[in-house]
């Protein structure tokens, strides 16, 4: 019972962070508002432990690499400590199948995270389509990479962007795909991540 209540802790905390820390990387990604109060916090909860990756990591067209290491560190950790407190011990585990588990399960954070952004962004568009808050704004900046390619592939249907359902079937497809990759690399078993 204790080691189910330290893995619940451990999940909902490691899970937090690493969904801040990949916010900041989309963002970047985005090129989404700095100056935002949500971005203020992200960057401000995400510095101390992005900055020393920094001096090792270079970011690249655009692309926050030291973000996506530290989410991927942070993530196998994670996977490492589950280990631990369900075996009363250290566990003999390949450190490539750590690593090869924790990239899994950032990309699916990634996805889901795309996921439930377009569908907060179709939800504003219909109750409240012309809203200044900023975490609509930051929604709508994170979502604007995956969503304007489709766009600029799909036709204009009158006023109605049905490109969010197309984006939503890649998503899924993603998805499943990862889901596949996750059993082959023998993930199944974990804690149903």
């Amino acid at each position: 019972m204790l080691a189910d209540i330290l893995i619940t802790i451990l999940l909902i905390a490691s899970t937090f962070y690493l969904t801040i820390v990949l916010l900041r990387f989309l963002l970047q990604l985005a090129r989404a508002d700095f100056y935002n109060p949500i971005s203020q916090f992200v960057v401000k909860a995400t510095n101390p432990l992005l900055r020393p990756l920094r001096r090792f990591i270079p970011g690249w067209g655009g692309i926050d690499g030291a973000a996506l290491v530290l989410a991927v560190i942070i993530q196998a950790i994670t996977f490492f400590l589950i280990l631990v407190a369900l075996n009363s011990s250290i566990p003999a585990i390949n450190p490539l199948t750590l690593l090869s588990w924790a990239i899994l399960n950032v990309l699916d954070l990634i996805v889901k995270i795309y996921f439930w952004s377009v569908i907060a962004v179709v939800v504003v568009s219909w109750i409240a389509p012309q809203s200044g808050h900023p975490a609509i704004q930051l929604v709508a900046q994170i979502t604007e990479p995956v969503m304007r390619p489709v766009r600029n592939v799909m036709p204009s249907m009158g006023g109605l962007d049905l490109s969010p359902i197309i984006v939503f079937l890649i998503l899924n497809v993603v998805s499943v795909v990862i889901d596949h990759m996750k059993v082959a690399a023998g993930m199944g078993s974990i804690v149903g991540m």
